[in-house]
């Protein structure tokens, strides 16, 4: 389509992100941001209920964040992390490996990549322990990033047909999700534990999996127990415990992690999105003390060939500690947050095209009864239009509508979002 973006209004010379030009609105453009809000170049302001692809923690522009950054930056704003160390990348991995309980941080620069860094660390310890275990198993509808390894650890969709013959074999178990008034959720449960131990008959490297909740196929919710019969099952088989928490991390399910509130501890994890706040691209995996000494050898081939540019990068660490900071002093805002959803949520499903609600944190979503159960379900573009109208920033997932704002987000904020959606839903019934 030649000319196409000077005849559309779309920019000549930006890709934009999973968006299909011919189909989707001209990106709106954003002047500034502040706290929960966007301001648009035409004045409009927007609630941004997403947190901007849930990395935005506790807002944007957030003050001590800012200037934690611009007091490094006049410091050292960067540096090879080959052959030098600095105070903020190893007071972060302090932090981090205190909060986690894992005692090693190898820094990488987002999602995809710090899952990629557990992947290539539990592969090669086996490697490098003359061990010949070679299956992966991830879970049905998950989602890891989208460079290769990552992507091949996802589930199978179409946003990973165009590579599927570049993308390994990985075995697959059910993903027993629930919501409220789930009546079927121990049986599937009990399913999925049967299937999880009929593949760990095979000797397995590793199991991955995002702990409580799957974002990216729907926020599809499992309960505590279930993850703590899966990391006994795992770590019983002698196979290496992957938790991404990419998204869950830092304070969106209700604890500071995940795997802190589903009472599990993982061999590998994978962070980012939340770990800067939202203001710089960084990437972390925290590893086991026992991981770690298996690359630590006389043999060339046991190193850990893997880096990155910008790895440890000193504004991501001084945004990344300035964040840790805040999360800790203001606790409450993240641990209390899920009760702020729960009334606003049952008022709005008494809606007759409200179904499935279910809420974990700072996370609350349903799905439409409208249509299949489909990312490419056409409701989910008709509810972020009548949101945007009405002042408020969604990104639905196909049919599947959530919140997750940022942490400093206020009651009555809190509530626009909720009457935007009973709106929109008002406006398709």
């Amino acid at each position: 389509m030649a000319n196409f973006a000077e005849t559309t209004g779309w920019h000549p010379h930006l890709w934009h992100p999973t968006t299909q030009v011919v189909s989707s609105p001209t990106p709106m453009r954003v002047r500034c941001a502040k706290g929960s809000e966007l301001e648009l170049d035409d004045g409009r302001v927007l609630i941004d209920a997403i947190s901007s692809w849930w990395v935005t923690l506790h807002g944007h522009a957030e003050p001590s964040i800012a200037a934690a950054i611009s007091r490094q930056a006049v410091l050292l704003e960067q540096v090879i992390f080959a052959n030098f160390s600095h105070e903020p990348a190893e007071d972060l991995a302090t932090k981090l490996s205190a909060l986690t309980g894992l005692d090693r941080l190898f820094f990488s620069d987002n999602g995809s990549t710090a899952v990629e860094v557990a992947l290539k660390i539990a592969w090669q310890w086996w490697r490098n322990q003359g061990s010949k275990r070679h299956q992966l198993i991830a879970f049905e509808g998950a989602y890891h990033g989208d460079t290769f390894g990552a992507m091949a650890l996802g589930d199978r969709s179409l946003f990973t047909e165009a590579y599927e013959p570049l993308l390994f074999n990985v075995a697959r178990v059910a993903w027993p999700h629930c919501h409220w008034g789930d009546n079927s959720v121990e049986l599937q449960e009990q399913q999925a534990l049967s299937q999880l131990a009929l593949a760990l008959e095979t000797p397995t490297a590793a199991v991955i999996l995002e702990p409580l909740l799957q974002g990216a196929s729907g926020m599809r919710q499992v309960r505590p127990g279930f993850l703590r019969a899966v990391a006994e099952m795992v770590q019983g088989s002698g196979a290496l415990l992957i938790a991404d928490e990419v998204f869950t991390g830092f304070g969106r399910t209700g604890a500071l992690f995940a795997c802190e509130k589903a009472g599990i501890k993982a061999d590998l994890m994978a962070l980012s999105k939340g770990l800067t706040g939202g203001f710089m691209p960084m990437g972390a995996t925290m590893a086991s003390e026992r991981l770690y000494q298996g690359f630590i050898s006389e043999r060339p081939t046991d190193t850990f060939f893997h880096g990155h540019s910008f790895t440890a990068n000193p504004l991501g660490c001084a945004a990344a500690l300035a964040s840790l900071e805040l999360l800790q002093q203001n606790s409450e805002r993240f641990s209390g947050f899920e009760e702020r959803h729960i009334p606003l949520l049952k008022q709005l499903s008494i809606n007759p095209l409200v179904r499935q609600p279910r809420c974990l944190g700072s996370m609350a979503a349903f799905e439409v009864n409208a249509g299949e159960n489909s990312y490419l379900n056409p409701v989910g573009k008709q509810i972020q239009r009548h949101c945007l109208e009405l002042g408020v920033y969604l990104r639905p997932l196909g049919n599947v509508v959530y919140l997750l704002p940022p942490l400093c987000i206020s009651d009555s904020q809190l509530q626009r979002c909720y009457g935007a959606l009973e709106q929109a839903l008002d406006a398709l019934a």
